[in-house]
């Protein structure tokens, strides 16, 4: 988030561009009727009393815009989907204990119900506790400071809190009434999440957890099923499922023969971190598996993760997580369609659907073809058969025989036969097109003049106020207020040798040292090109420990060290999530053959950054501070331009690959992190676009009525700030003729993005009238194509 992680101002060019419960133990109409009875067996979910196999994609509310909502389910339910999965985010809903925030980007309620408008069901997956590369793994950091507490074990004050926020979610879907048994859509819940990895750290406080979990979240009484996915020791009623990407060779199945097998999280690809290369997983490989978990494991109930993974807009992304998530998805980071895996798995699905009522009600069994091919046949009792031909063969096709017919089958492939013969689709035949998602550049930002910047202060020991005599853990002291914590100290040196070695080592993720006030080894005239020189180092996602060493220039007397240490998010996973720790161990400095050690020393600390403190990505917070002409200003700086936001309705999105490291922010609502210094292996950024998922005036039309005049003006509408990158689309503001100057949110919502919109003549609308018995005018400032 800092400029002085960035390259010289000088480089830098940012383009906007355009972006091509009787649970023992189906319609898809999302439960608009009346209530409808959601129970299990041991071969599906029964909603009123018909099987189905469902397919389900998790779309995060929070990792998308509500204008999003709409355009993401529908091209879902087009693509075959029955379910839209979606995690609960504690941190986001409850930042502080008892004060709760469900507006905008946060309301699960709006998005549950466009799920149900659109005729689709809804799987629940509460948690609280969620990891999905999310910061603290969606547990609000003040549970942190809760005494004695110890995260999702056997320990009361974890277990009330956990039950107050998951009964305080159940009972708003209840009072909306969306669960299924009241209409709604919501057929499915989970309680935690893939504690089996951790349970075994507990020890004897594990399985206590787990029952009391299941227990509580059972004594809702919501009227569906609930579900623990990886927990094979789930107890009844509640089912255990599966994650994973081979859940038809890895799941050892239901631990009960009256529950189904589900599988909550069929990776469409794998979520990437700053500095490695991104992992791909063609679409075939899904098809694949997921045909066989439905033939193998008669798996009734497959949710691809991600369906759209989205943004990690603001500081949500957990350690070293980029911003964009499973941009590999069916549907991208901007919610664009991606060929062929969408169009691929649209096909498996109609092909399963040709089936679904054999592959649910028909006998299986299972035929030998070959060494490394099967057949898994389902024959139903009026006749009807359905068989999956499997060859388990990565490099060879083969030829089958098969109720007296040949059938070829390509190199790690199922073919769907939904009536026993004909072939309806193979998982490695795909007919669907391959697209590319093209850029068109439209705003350049290479020139200085439209810039200016805000100089980010260097703070010494003097100007701390929060004081230790010891080094301070890093996330206790900042309460993910910040991912910055300054540690400064001040020492007499005394030597005529001014040459030093400074050496601190880290469990943060960035460091920036400072003596004197100026970055460690910056050379005189020159900008650094990377964070990654002379006074900065980082660790990775892989090795957590690192350490920054510096010859460094001491003067003779007194001096000032300052140490920027910075987080690219809270670890999100792991036993005892409450004990991990975070910023500097050790701090040393050698003079000739003496090394004085600092780790236990009179300490100064301030946390974040004064820029954040004073907010200068907001309206505000920018005119309250000074901001200059471009220039070649210190490593830690801020900028911001204006820009008029492109027509056209396409998706927005901002390259930042000449930048370093940083946040940026458009409207004063932060888009991400950025780090495009951090290199993969190939030498190329992790993530150079940026997407903009905050709505950009773009065409706005008044329509004039009696009382309401407009007046049309071209002009500048956004200004972008960067700290690093910090960018802030400011609207214009209405005049009052009144002398009064009011922001009116509401124009935004009845016209940005519309051809035309009117204002109703009233004062209603515009609120109490501040001044009776004075005619007003309107001047409406407007961005049009």
């Amino acid at each position: 988030m800092l400029s002085g992680e960035v390259k010289m101002v000088l480089w830098v060019v940012c383009w906007v561009a355009l972006v091509a419960t009787a649970c023992g133990g189906s319609t898809t109409d999302g439960g608009g009727g009346g209530g409808q009875n959601v129970t299990y067996d041991g071969r599906s979910l029964i909603i009123n009393g018909q099987r189905k196999i469902l397919f389900s994609g998790s779309i995060h509310y929070p990792r998308s815009t509500p204008d999003m909502w709409p355009s993401l389910i529908s091209k879902a339910k087009e693509g075959g989907l029955d379910v839209i999965q979606t995690y609960v985010f504690w941190n986001l809903h409850e930042p502080q204990p008892g004060l709760y925030n469900f507006r905008g980007r946060y309301d699960i309620v709006s998005f549950i119900k466009e799920i149900q408008a659109q005729g689709l069901y809804a799987s629940l997956r509460i948690g609280p506790f969620i990891e999905s590369e999310w910061t603290y793994g969606g547990l609000p950091f003040w549970l942190h400071d809760v005494p004695g507490i110890v995260f999702r074990s056997d320990n009361e004050p974890f277990k009330q809190f956990m039950q107050v926020f998951t009964t305080k979610i159940v009972n708003m879907m209840m009072a909306e009434g969306l669960y299924a048994s009241q209409g709604g859509p919501i057929i499915l819940s989970q309680i935690e999440n893939e504690y089996q990895n951790i349970e075994a750290a507990f020890h004897e406080r594990g399985p206590p957890y787990v029952r009391w979990a299941a227990e509580m979240a059972v004594g809702l009484h919501t009227g569906v099923p609930w579900m623990m996915c990886k927990q094979q020791d789930a107890p009844d009623p509640v089912i255990n499922t599966c994650n994973g990407m081979r859940c038809g060779e890895t799941f050892p199945g239901p631990n009960s023969p009256n529950k189904p097998a589900l599988w909550t999280e069929n990776w469409t690809s794998y979520y990437q971190v700053y500095g490695e290369n991104a992992t791909m997983r063609s679409a075939e490989d899904i098809a694949f598996h997921t045909a066989l978990f439905i033939a193998k494991k008669r798996g009734s109930f497959v949710n691809y993760y991600m369906y759209h993974g989205g943004t990690n807009l603001g500081r949500t992304g957990s350690a070293y997580v980029l911003t964009s998530y499973y941009d590999q998805a069916p549907l991208d980071e901007y919610g664009l369609i991606r060929q062929p895996k969408w169009g691929h798995l649209k096909e498996l699905h109609a092909a399963i659907n040709l089936c679904s009522e054999t592959l649910l009600a028909g006998v299986p069994f299972n035929l030998s073809l070959g060494p490394l091919q099967e057949a898994y046949v389902f024959q139903g009792n009026s006749g009807g058969c359905a068989a999956l031909l499997v060859n388990n063969n990565g490099r060879n096709d083969v030829v089958v025989q098969f109720q007296n017919s040949s059938y070829d089958l390509p190199p790690k492939s199922i073919s769907i036969l939904p009536d026993c013969k004909t072939v309806a689709f193979n998982t490695a035949k795909v007919s669907t097109q391959t697209n590319t998602r093209s850029t068109l550049p439209s705003v350049m930002f290479d020139s200085t003049e439209m810039w200016e910047v805000f100089e980010e202060v260097v703070p010494n020991f003097d100007d701390t106020s929060l004081r230790s005599n010891t080094l301070l853990e890093q996330m206790n002291t900042t309460k993910d207020t910040t991912d910055y914590l300054w540690y400064s100290f001040r020492f007499q040196h005394n030597s005529s040798d001014a040459q030093s070695i400074l050496n601190v080592n880290s469990l943060g993720h960035v460091l920036h040292a400072f003596v004197n006030g100026a970055l460690v080894g910056k050379r005189h005239g020159l900008r650094s090109c990377s964070i990654d020189n002379h006074g900065s180092a980082h660790g990775s996602h892989r090795n957590l420990n690192f350490t920054l060493e510096n010859t460094v220039s001491l003067d003779n007397g007194m001096n000032n060290i300052s140490l920027l240490s910075g987080m690219v998010g809270l670890p999100d996973s792991g036993a005892f999530l409450e004990r991990r720790t975070a910023g500097l161990r050790r701090v040393t400095i050698q003079a000739n053959q003496d090394i004085q050690n600092f780790t236990n020393y009179s300490w100064g600390y301030q946390v974040g950054l004064l820029g954040e403190k004073l907010q200068v990505y907001t309206i505000e917070g920018s005119s309250n501070v000074q901001w200059s002409s471009f220039s070649s200003s210190q490593p830690l700086t801020w900028y911001k331009t204006a820009f008029d936001a492109p027509g056209g309705t396409e998706p927005i999105a901002l390259n930042l690959g000449s930048m370093g490291k940083g946040e940026a922010w458009i409207n004063g609502q932060s888009i991400g992190r950025y780090w495009v210094s951090f290199h993969t292996p190939a030498g190329s950024p992790s993530q150079q676009w940026y997407v903009n998922n905050f709505s950009i005036s773009k065409g706005i039309k008044t329509t004039r009525n009696s009382h309401l005049h407009s007046k049309w003006l071209r002009h500048v509408i956004a200004d972008i700030t960067l700290l690093g990158a910090v960018i802030q689309l400011i609207q214009k503001r209405l005049w009052r003729r009144c002398g009064i100057v009011f922001l009116f949110p509401f124009l935004n919502v009845a016209c940005v993005g519309r051809r035309e919109c009117s204002i109703a003549p009233s004062y209603q609308s515009f609120g109490e009238d501040p001044c009776p018995g004075t005619p007003k005018v309107i001047l409406v400032d407007a961005l049009c194509e």
